[in-house]
């Protein structure tokens, strides 16, 4: 049934969304009845290609690339997404980029175009959808994509966790200031999830070992549980959650990363009365 659809005739930019987690949000955006506007940088095919899903739900849908390393594309990216949709009810700030390597190694460029991509795309996105959401009188939902790398830290990651643990951070903060807007921002901040560059990049990917070994719950997560995750944070579903970052891990955060050999042997002699 068309009324049971959790974002019926809202109007959205997901930027970030011609590979990946990006990708599958703005599909499942549309399942639930949103009319969808995808962003790419250089996926062109896999944006085209759900621009074609998404149009054969019956939904609107077009893809609009643009560098979001420069402010005035950023900006220019949400004018053109508003003038397709008539609109902007959800901004969907996926679009990130990860440069690793040592810390002692990192190199200015390296941490420009992250922070670039990661935080400042992000912030004037959002600068400029709100002042549309705002004038509209309806209020609005922004979604700001993070990571459990914002939360903790991890090794040859310095630029990139910094960049998430900033968004973080920023979402709070507008949270607050924009709430009285009626607009709401919230994060989420996801664990390992498989997506199709993990076997391009990393030798003899096995995500089932990956997931039996580090993750709590067992395994690895599927880009469709980011993206309903996504969506009751776009939906009314949330209506009450201002300035929350949902994290999504299988347990990994919640977990202490001692190895069950040292606890055998250093607490081995210790007892409880």
């Amino acid at each position: 049934m068309t009324g049971t659809k959790k974002l019926e005739g809202r109007l959205a930019l997901v930027t970030g969304s011609g590979t990946g987690l990006g990708r599958e949000i703005a599909l499942e955006f549309a399942r639930q009845g949103a009319d969808v506007v995808l962003h790419y940088a250089r996926s062109v095919k896999g944006a085209q290609s759900a621009v074609a899903d998404i149009q054969a739900m019956g939904r609107r849908a077009t893809a609009l690339q643009a560098d979001l390393s420069q402010v005035e594309n950023c900006l220019d990216l949400v004018e053109r997404a508003v003038g397709f949709l008539g609109g902007i009810d959800v901004l969907m700030n996926n679009a990130g980029i990860t440069i690793a390597g040592p810390f002692l190694e990192m190199k200015p460029e390296d941490f420009n175009l992250v922070y670039h991509v990661n935080v400042r795309g992000q912030f004037f996105c959002a600068q400029r959808a709100v002042k549309h959401m705002a004038a509209q009188g309806r209020g609005g939902v922004v979604i700001n994509m993070s990571s459990i790398h914002g939360c903790a830290g991890f090794v040859d990651h310095s630029v990139y966790d910094g960049s998430k643990g900033a968004i973080i951070a920023m979402t709070r903060q507008l949270a607050v200031e924009l709430a009285p807007l009626g607009i709401r921002v919230n994060g989420i901040a996801p664990g390992w999830i498989v997506v199709e560059s993990h076997y391009k990049q990393i030798r003899n990917f096995d995500p089932d070992g990956i997931g039996q070994r580090m993750v709590p719950w067992r395994r690895l997560g599927k880009p469709i549980e980011v993206a309903k995750a996504c969506v009751y944070l776009a939906s009314d579903d949330s209506e009450y959650m201002v300035g929350h970052i949902l994290v999504l891990d299988g347990g990994v955060m919640a977990k202490v990363s001692l190895p069950l050999e040292t606890l055998d042997s250093e607490w081995a002699d210790i007892s409880v009365d």
